[in-house]
């Protein structure tokens, strides 16, 4: 069976993982968090880099600083994780979904200005697949109407949108190093803040609402309760497998793109004859071959195709349930607008195998059987 997704690994993990356990400081903020956060920092050139225990947290992390409540309303595409809403809901928020681009699954940003009401305190692009959306019609956007920008680019390490780093655009960005992304500390994230204004209370909020890390630095000779907050902090031994992911991380990056444009080249002759579809990557977006996914013709042809796959040695999946068609969706949020591309469009989606080490033999695999189905 070719699975769908493996866990990076690259082979100095446990020798990372041992050193932070000779160090005698494996809680948070520690010699590896340190250096992850750094690398983060000097990639993505954002004031200031912090690792969170997952990207819900950092999410949660940006909702505080965005001074979120409830009666406000936050925009977003419906087609994303549950942690995107949960973590305004959270809140008291209601979250506003729009209906999302069929070209690149993001969020349509031509539709985004019709849903903003006196509510709106914030807009919540998701970068799918790690193609970024249009940030500079979503900034117009933010600016016109006083809205913080909240990045969900859970899927976009490594990728950028006219040379800026995902999660460095709007006022706050969220990773994730979950086991199926590119670069993975099992379960963390990280919060990209870019106003260093906002560092000092984000640092407060993130040490349960102490200031802990000033202590940490010499900068008080005690630390104290200052704030509402949480613990939002990695494990040292998390951090230390990931650093062993960033210091490769242009090797993992170059061997996942290897894949992404095989799979893209063999497809092209069906994609052509409007067999299936597959990405499409606007101008002035660097994806990161987060995945590869193709489009069937509905979901009655999608489901067909997974079984066939699975049958066939082939783990491939489809992605989220839109939220607005879900229980806690309805609960908490409504969609504006006409549902015309979100539903449809989520149905036909088919994720194939894509991780870091997957072999050239099995994506040829994968496609023979795609084409095998299709009886092409």
């Amino acid at each position: 069976m070719i699975s769908f997704n493996v866990p990076p690994v690259v082979g100095t993990e446990t020798k990372y993982i041992e050193e932070a356990i000779h160090n005698n400081k494996i809680c948070g903020d520690g010699e590896f968090t340190k250096k992850c956060s750094a690398w983060l920092e000097k990639k993505t050139g954002t004031a200031k880099a912090l690792l969170t225990t997952s990207c819900t947290h950092a999410t949660e992390l940006a909702a505080i600083l965005a001074d979120i409540r409830p009666g406000d309303e936050v925009i977003m595409p419906s087609y994303t994780f549950v942690s995107t809403a949960d973590a305004f809901v959270l809140r008291g928020a209601t979250v506003v979904f729009v209906d999302i681009r069929p070209d690149t699954m993001n969020i349509d940003e031509n539709l985004i200005e019709d849903a903003i009401t006196e509510k709106t305190k914030a807009i919540v692009p998701v970068h799918y697949a790690g193609v970024s959306c249009e940030m500079n019609k979503i900034s117009e956007l933010a600016q016109k109407y006083h809205l913080y920008v909240i990045e969900d680019a859970a899927q976009g390490v490594m990728a950028s949108y006219y040379g800026n780093a995902l999660g460095t655009i709007g006022d706050y960005g969220c990773f994730s190093f979950h086991e199926t992304k590119n670069y993975s500390m099992g379960e963390g994230g990280a919060l990209l803040i870019k106003d260093v204004q906002n560092v000092e209370r984000a640092e407060i909020i993130r040490e349960k609402g102490t200031n802990r890390s000033k202590f940490f630095r010499g900068q008080i000779d005690k630390y104290t309760w200052v704030d509402a907050g949480s613990s939002y902090l990695p494990s040292d031994i998390n951090a230390a497998y990931l650093w062993a992911q960033l210091e490769k991380a242009d090797q993992i990056f170059d061997d996942r793109m290897k894949s992404w444009n095989l799979y893209n080249e063999m497809f092209t002759d069906m994609a052509q004859e409007g067999i299936i579809e597959t990405p499409y990557i606007p101008e002035g977006c660097q994806h990161n071959a987060h995945m590869y996914y193709i489009k069937a013709k509905d979901l009655q042809e999608r489901t067909e195709l997974i079984k066939f796959l699975k049958d066939n040695g082939v783990n491939a999946v489809f992605h989220y349930i839109p939220l607005h068609n879900a229980p806690a969706g309805k609960k908490y949020g409504r969609f504006h607008g006409e549902d015309k591309y979100t539903t449809k469009e989520s149905e036909r989606l088919l994720r194939l195998p894509l991780y870091y080490g997957l072999k050239e033999e099995d994506v040829r695999i994968v496609v023979d059987t795609v084409k095998r189905f299709y009886r092409i």
